[in-house]
């Protein structure tokens, strides 16, 4: 009889342990997987339940909030400026979950992160829910009107950078989104939004200041011609081949120059000529001079190639290599085109780099982390942070003086500014046959103790001639300029 008995409590014991180690596996071990299951509907609830951080711009104003409601999740999230920042604070929604600076920041717009253990600690004692802390972005709010008004809804895009900080002062891509569409607790709202952006030939979703690559046109001959003077052997006044076509290597094909005619008499132009008109050939020839290991290096310097978090993701602009730079390709890539690829972010970049004496910032969006309200202690405040140099300080100075050229005699005169220094560079950038190019204008602006650096690109701008980016995309460059020197 006790032996069954026996037999019987160790069966007991056993189950009894096999319970408690199950439940402590699920309570414990897979907890936190668990609790981040898609399918976790307490999870949902308790995320969309604590009142999340605001996301807020310069002077205070809040672009994305959090507000009750009243349903099972007690709060979500709306963004008041609607399109004006929805590439950049992106969006936070139930079923299609975060993207921008709501992905890059939930940690803290959550009140998940590690910096904030003690205060939900805090909480936890007090018997309140945990709050997400509020990020500060570097955006000014007038500068960013500035160039979502200028742009007037053309496909494309508009950066504008602080060259000594590397702070985005501006960020606008177009078309944007309404953001508060697809945070809607309405279920079938958000499917329908999701549907209809997703379906968008114009790809509204894209940030394409960040995400977007496009061909860089001439604006990349500002690093050509970096290039050609750090080697030291050319300066600004060096002579160069400019004729009305360029022979190539490995082919009977020839670059030509938009205007059907030489760059200057004898077919030769100095270097800084060159980039006052944007000569195609005189370009392509220092390309072929300078050799394609050359040009590699010059443009990683000013940020290809660099994998980059602003915090935000950044698509990685490329200058090509191997084959994509073989032969005949090698004077394409040197006036920006063939394979060469670049964000809007990276063409600011080369601006920037050049204003600041080839010093090249790290693009930065958040200001600071600080405790719910705005007004509380500052729980995070990221330094500016040098990425390396990109030319010397005397080739920096060359740089600007050829700029200024642009803008006060060659393409870019659409961008010149009353009482301020401005330096630019036209692009018109080819990305198909029949298609109509791509305009580009960056630049950098200088009055008092203001400076900013900016870059637009238009996409499908109209014409073939190497002055249309002057045309089209310089006044965009020259009202962003003008807000941030002015505001």
């Amino acid at each position: 009889m006790n032996r069954p008995l026996r037999r019987l409590s160790l069966v007991v014991a056993f189950l009894f342990f096999a319970l408690f180690a199950s439940t402590t596996w699920v309570q414990f071990v897979s907890a936190g997987t668990l609790n981040a299951m898609p399918g976790n509907s307490r999870q949902l609830y308790s995320e969309f339940g604590r009142e999340r951080g605001a996301i807020l711009v310069q002077g205070g104003a809040a672009v994305a909030t959090s507000q009750r409601v009243d349903d099972p999740y007690e709060f979500q999230r709306t963004y008041p400026a609607g399109p004006l920042y929805a590439p950049l604070t992106g969006y936070y929604s139930l079923r299609y979950g975060t993207a921008g600076i709501e992905r890059a920041e939930n940690d803290v717009l959550s009140g998940s992160a590690d910096e904030l253990f003690y205060r939900n600690l805090s909480s936890l004692l007090t018997g309140e829910k945990p709050q997400g802390a509020d990020v500060t972005l570097t955006l000014q709010p007038r500068v960013q009107q500035a160039a979502w008004d200028a742009l007037a809804g053309r496909k494309g895009a508009v950066v504008a950078l602080d060259p000594r900080t590397g702070d985005v002062l501006a960020m606008v891509s177009s078309p944007s989104y309404d953001p508060n569409t697809l945070a809607t607790h309405d279920g079938a709202a958000q499917e329908q939004a999701w549907t209809r952006l997703n379906g968008d030939e114009d790809d509204p979703l894209v940030n394409r200041a960040t995400s977007a690559l496009y061909p860089p046109g001439s604006t990349f001959k500002l690093v050509t011609a970096a290039a050609a003077l750090e080697s030291g052997d050319y300066t600004a006044d060096s002579a160069l081949a400019g004729p009305q076509e360029l022979d190539l290597p490995q082919t009977s094909n020839t670059l030509k120059n938009d205007e059907g005619t030489a760059c200057g008499p004898n077919d030769q132009v100095s270097l800084a000529d060159a980039l006052k008109i944007s000569c195609n050939t005189a370009f392509g020839w220092l390309g072929e001079q300078l050799g394609a290991d050359a040009l590699e290096e010059q443009a990683g310097k000013f940020g290809f190639g660099q994998s980059l978090s602003i915090p935000t993701s950044v698509a990685t602009s490329r200058y090509p290599t191997g084959d994509d730079v073989a032969g005949p390709l090698l004077a394409y890539s040197a006036i920006g085109q063939g394979s060469d690829v670049a964000t809007p972010l990276q063409v600011a970049m080369i601006s920037a780099a050049i204003a600041n004496d080839g010093v090249v910032m790290k693009p930065n969006l958040v200001a600071k982390v600080s405790e719910a309200g705005g007004s509380g202690s500052v729980i995070e405040q990221p330094s500016p942070q040098e990425l390396g140099r990109a030319v010397s300080t005397g080739t920096a100075r060359t740089l600007q003086q050829m700029m200024e050229l642009v803008v006060s005699r060659g393409t870019g005169t659409r961008a010149q500014i009353d009482g301020a220094t401005v330096g630019g560079k036209t692009g018109t950038a080819q990305h198909g046959v029949g298609l109509p190019p791509y305009a580009w204008f960056t630049s950098f602006a200088e009055k008092g103790d203001r400076e900013v650096a900016v870059a637009v690109v238009i996409e499908d701008g109209g014409t073939t001639e190497s002055a249309y980016g002057g045309r089209l995309s310089a006044p965009v460059a020259k009202t962003v300029m003008e807000a941030a020197l002015d505001g």
